[in-house]
């Protein structure tokens, strides 16, 4: 028995883990009850455990390196999660509220400690800059209930790093004044520093992520290399005398297109930081609080009681002047106000410092810790009050909304050849909407011909399911025998009420084999339902830009809204741009749903007034960008007889590109037709090109009759005159 009871605190390291696991497991669970947010029970748990509560555990360097991997892991996941679009158009709001948020705090705070705390003025501007300076420690709450994207907590996000690199300057200059290491070329070297340092990041980052995601598709060596590089920026981030937190959080602005939302590396990438890390750094700070010394020292509870009311007035004040300037709501205030109050990883290592080099006494140092503990009880209570709030009105705002209809998203991959499972359904999980958890379905059909092939249906729906799986996305497994492949897809469609059809592009057998081949041109006639058909060269996350072809009167389709919504999905997930080439008349409408359906991604329209001029894109298209064709049906309002050329010009021209050919749903669901089991449809289907190519011959001749008439009609005017 004496063997097993240990000496408190607790140093085994398998018995400090499981406790920490347990403390992870249960704070959350029993406090929910309670209605307290996760994060104020792990502070709280921290203070139990910690060296001046029970002493079970002693805060060592487990607790050092895990904490600040789980800082640097939340101001990673911070950057990570910014919709870039929304970033940079709210940039100037960002801008004013980092200086709201860091000079309200310094004047203030400055005035304050000088004349209440009998501060000299260098020690209150230091202790003003840890007011000015906030840790993003709700952000998790933020993220949980789906509305990092909000205007308001890009804002203050965008803040967050101009108040906290103004709060760690300060803090470096007054450093640097009391131990005499300043020089006059101290701002310049600093500036100079900063500089370079963010020209390598935002240049070298990119460039190194795409060539590694082309060359290595394994999902842990992917996330492997994401750590190291966001870990390389936040040690070269303290080379230059800044704070790691910096770092992260660029290496997460920078990298933020390479990792779609939805994605299983993004999955990855918040499982490990929320189920770990940041939970690690929460209990550390708790650990840190020593209530015993507050509560015994007058003078301490007085400071500590003087730090938490102006710096979160200070906080408030701002988050105010943000909502009146900008025009804001109350809801918008209180999440800025919540996500910037609480007070963390700048706040202790200016204290720390400032505690070393002799200007800040116990009183402060423990008054600090109380501040810390307050604010963040503070910011979590208003941030989960402001984000379940804000959840809602965004639920009632789209069930209100007078949208274009674009339909269920019930989304069947038929699949067969393994290496093109993963491609297939990271395609389907970007062309989903994020906020819909529905799920999509995997096919396997066998028949007659395939009764040898090696691959069983069994391996490759269990493929696919773990490729989903990895993304949080449910996954149906459908295996099925049919007479052929087209007739099992047909029936399971029918079967499962599936909207939209993901196909990879088949691999020519013979030099007389069609472009897409038997089983996909008898698909187009057997369905009226959107298919798309995909072939990517490079993985989906490292395309640059998106090249959309609309065809003339596509606007006119049934499936019109849908299309657009996908691809508007799948834009917005991998934040690359979207290029529109379409006919005047139809660049309007594509405006009008991208408008209505709020996507907010970046887009452009260039004019394509006729088809024939699609050979221009030739030129345009890169090899990493990835060229969207819009077809249709031959009974479509939209059919052109230039459409028949499609195959020939692809394979000519962009076979080297990523593509994918999308035919809109035709039609009403309800109208649905099968013709390869109605021989006369197949007959009128067939005709239907001689009937589309007559017309198409007599418009040519009425418009070339037309300039014939107008030059005659101008040659004898000129002649007259």
């Amino acid at each position: 028995m004496d063997s097993i009871m240990t000496a408190l605190p607790i140093t085994n390291p398998v018995l400090i883990f499981f406790i920490v696991l347990i403390i992870i497991l249960f704070a959350p669970i029993l406090l929910n009850r309670l209605r307290i947010p996760h994060i104020i029970g792990l502070i709280i748990a921290g203070i139990i455990v910690g060296p001046y509560g029970l002493n079970l555990l002693a805060r060592d360097s487990s607790f050092e390196i895990f904490g600040n991997v789980g800082i640097l892991y939340l101001m990673f996941l911070a950057g990570l999660e910014i919709d870039m679009y929304d970033f940079k158009k709210n940039k100037k709001q960002g801008l004013v509220f980092g200086f709201y948020t860091f000079m309200i705090p310094m004047l203030l705070g400055t005035i304050i400690s000088y004349y209440t705390l009998n501060l000299n003025w260098t020690t209150s501007i230091l202790l003003a800059s840890m007011y000015a300076s906030h840790t993003l420690i709700a952000y998790p709450i933020v993220s949980r209930y789906g509305v990092t994207r909000n205007t308001s907590v890009t804002v203050t996000i965008a803040g967050t790093i101009f108040t906290v690199l103004g709060a760690l300057i300060i803090l470096a200059v007054i450093a640097g004044i009391v131990r005499g290491n300043l020089t006059h070329l101290f701002g310049v070297k600093l500036i100079i520093y900063i500089t370079l340092y963010s020209l390598a990041i935002v240049y070298t980052y990119p460039r190194l992520t795409r060539w590694f995601f082309k060359t290595y598709n394994d999902n842990i060596t992917q996330f492997i290399f994401i750590l190291a590089l966001v870990f390389l920026a936040s040690w070269l981030a303290e080379l230059i005398e800044l704070e790691g937190i910096l770092g992260a959080f660029l290496a997460g602005i920078v990298l933020n297109r390479y990792i779609p939302g939805v994605s299983p590396l993004m999955n990855r990438i918040e499982f490990v930081g929320n189920a770990l890390f940041i939970p690690y750094f929460l209990i550390g700070v708790g650990m840190l609080i020593d209530l015993r010394v507050v509560f015994q020292n007058w003078d301490t509870l007085f400071v500590a009681a003087n730090m938490t009311i102006v710096a979160t007035t200070c906080k408030w004040i701002a988050a105010w002047l943000q909502q009146k300037t900008f025009k804001l709501s109350a809801l918008d205030r209180r999440m800025i106000f919540g996500l910037s109050n609480a007070q963390a990883a700048a706040t202790l290592a200016a204290v720390i410092i400032g505690y070393e080099i002799g200007l800040f006494n116990e009183s402060i140092l423990n008054g600090t810790i109380v501040m810390i503990l307050l604010t963040c009880i503070i910011s979590s209570i208003v941030t989960e009050k402001a984000a379940k709030e804000m959840a809602m009105k965004l639920q009632n705002e789209d069930d209100n909304d007078l949208k274009y209809d674009t339909g269920e998203e019930r989304i069947l991959i038929p699949i067969s050849n393994p290496q093109t499972i993963e491609n297939l359904i990271n395609l389907a999980l970007l062309l989903k909407s994020p906020r819909k958890k529905s799920e999509i379905y995997a096919l396997h059909v066998t028949d007659d011909s395939r009764t040898g092939n090696s691959y069983t249906a069994k391996t490759t729906l269990e493929t696919a399911a773990k490729v989903a799986s990895s993304a949080d996305t449910n996954l149906v497994p459908i295996s099925r025998y049919d007479m052929n492949i087209t007739s099992g897809i047909i029936h399971t469609m029918k079967e499962h009420n599936i909207s939209e059809l993901v196909v990879g592009l088949h691999q020519k057998a013979n030099i007389v084999d069609s472009f897409f081949g038997s089983k996909i041109e008898s698909l187009l006639k057997s369905t009226r339902k959107m298919i798309i058909i995909s072939k990517f060269i490079i993985p989906i996350n490292t395309i640059t830009r998106i090249i959309i072809a609309v065809p003339h009167k596509a606007e006119y389709e049934t499936g019109f809204a849908k299309w657009v919504d996908r691809i508007a999905n799948m834009t917005k997930q991998i934040g690359c741009r979207a290029i529109f080439y379409a006919h005047p008349d139809t660049i309007g409408p594509l405006k009008t749903v991208l408008k209505t359906g709020r996507y907010h991604i970046r887009n452009e329209f260039e004019t394509l007034e006729c088809w024939d001029n699609i050979i221009m894109l030739a030129n345009e298209v890169l090899d990493d960008d990835l060229f969207i064709v819009i077809s249709a049906r031959r009974t479509s309002v939209s059919f052109n007889t230039d459409f028949e050329a499609i195959p020939s010009f692809l394979s000519k021209y962009f076979a080297n590109n990523n593509l994918v050919v999308l035919y809109p749903e035709q039609f009403e669901s309800n109208d649905e037709i099968t013709y390869f089991t109605d021989p006369l449809l197949n007959d009128v289907q067939s005709n239907s090109p001689r009937f589309f190519g007559l017309r198409s011959f007599f418009h040519r001749l009425i418009v070339k009759k037309k300039k014939w008439t107008h030059r005659n009609r101008k040659k004898k005017i000129e002649i007259k005159s």
